[in-house]
């Protein structure tokens, strides 16, 4: 079966691993702040803190912008459903804008027509998540001007997105919002296992991620409240979580981002060839917003024919091309419509994922493979 996505693990990262093993530090050591720094120099954001994942980072992020039962978050439909529970962690309420259809990202347009109709009403987001879908960046100028104008925070799931640009800029470099997360699970572009980060400018959110996700906790004296008892004294000013992630994950994403240039070339190498492979077919191929460079997680087609999705799909498969479908809209998810939302909510999302398939691309992805992928594809799409 040739996957959809794949990690890519090299000597190197191995011998990293195995240095962080037979070292004093397991978790917490010096490989989490070399892993951090090394963040902040690949995107440009001043602060990074590294999670366990990126759901723990989605998380800390909303509680650290101060997201709490009153308040609700916006983000896409189509994304994994963590992009919207981190909302729900928090207490608050979760809605969705539509996407725009070629880009599959957070529509500008839809969203400054909810804001408009929201401002009437009284309930304006806090916090917009926007997607970074399959690794290509939203119009983030457009969303931070609309952020300035209706007064919500932005915290950028770029989980698919490390070592893509946006107007010529890292994303990550937090230029047009308050946070930005990636996560390294083994399909995404490096990986430390499981693993995420949060890179931010602002030094007040840094220091509120970093006590979170570690209980609340400080051993600062000056932030303590009244003086320290000695050397071996901490104190949790607030209810936090454990959501270190360790040396050994750290470790592996130090070594790993070394080679982030070459993933993401290789990637949009492969996405390269596939839009010339396919551009004959009955297909329609994922669009390009003009300002960003996509980092390409993911290859995802839409079906002309959303009635033939599930054949299509399973004579993929059959043929051993392991495709997959990214994503299920979250709003149809069994507890999205316990909270109310319902089929027909947000057509155009509705649209993508009657017809979406994710076409295998990661570096080790050889010609041959991906000539059988699409050969594979024209022969399930043929009548």
């Amino acid at each position: 079966m040739i996957p959809y996505g794949r990690q890519n693990i090299s000597q190197a990262d191995i011998d990293a691993v195995m240095d962080v093993l037979k070292s004093d530090f397991l978790t917490q050591g010096p490989a989490v702040n070399s892993f951090e720094d090394a963040l902040t120099q690949k995107t440009g954001g001043k602060h990074a803190v590294a999670f366990t994942n990126a759901t723990a980072a989605l998380h800390i992020g909303c509680l650290a912008l101060d997201l709490g039962p009153s308040d609700l978050l916006w983000t896409s439909p189509i994304t994994f459903v963590a992009s919207a529970n981190c909302g729900r962690y928090c207490g608050a309420t979760v809605d969705f804008v539509d996407i725009d259809p070629e880009t599959f990202n957070i529509c500008p347009d839809a969203l400054e027509e909810k804001l408009k109709l929201a401002k009437t009403t009284g309930t304006l987001p806090k916090i917009v998540v926007a997607v970074h879908m399959c690794g290509q960046s939203p119009d983030m100028r457009r969303i931070g001007e609309l952020a300035s104008i209706y007064g919500f925070k932005v915290i950028e799931d770029a989980s698919h997105a490390i070592g893509a640009t946006y107007l010529g800029a890292p994303v990550g470099s937090c230029t047009y919002s308050d946070i930005t997360v990636f996560s390294f699970h083994p399909v995404k572009i490096i990986t430390t296992g499981e693993g995420g980060a949060a890179l931010t400018n602002d030094p007040s959110i840094a220091g509120r991620m970093q006590r979170l996700r570690s209980h609340g906790i400080t051993r600062d004296p000056s932030l303590m409240i009244g003086e320290s008892e000695g050397p071996w004294y901490y104190q949790q000013l607030e209810l936090g979580y454990n959501y270190r992630i360790t040396d050994i994950q750290a470790a592996l994403g130090l070594s790993q981002i070394v080679r982030l240039g070459e993933f993401v070339e290789r990637r949009r190498a492969i996405a390269g060839r596939y839009d010339a492979l396919l551009k004959e077919l009955s297909v329609d191929l994922p669009g390009r917003l003009p300002e960003a460079n996509s980092s390409w997680h993911l290859y995802v087609l839409r079906l002309q024919d959303a009635a033939r999705h599930l054949t299509v799909f399973k004579s993929l498969r059959s043929d051993q091309i392991g495709v997959n479908v990214h994503y299920i809209p979250v709003h149809l998810q069994p507890y999205y419509q316990q909270l109310g939302f319902r089929r027909g909510d947000y057509p155009v999302s509705e649209d993508y994922y009657s017809r979406a398939i994710s076409l295998p691309i990661y570096p080790d992805l050889d010609e041959a493979s991906q000539l059988k992928a699409v050969a594979a594809l024209e022969k399930a799409i043929v009548p």
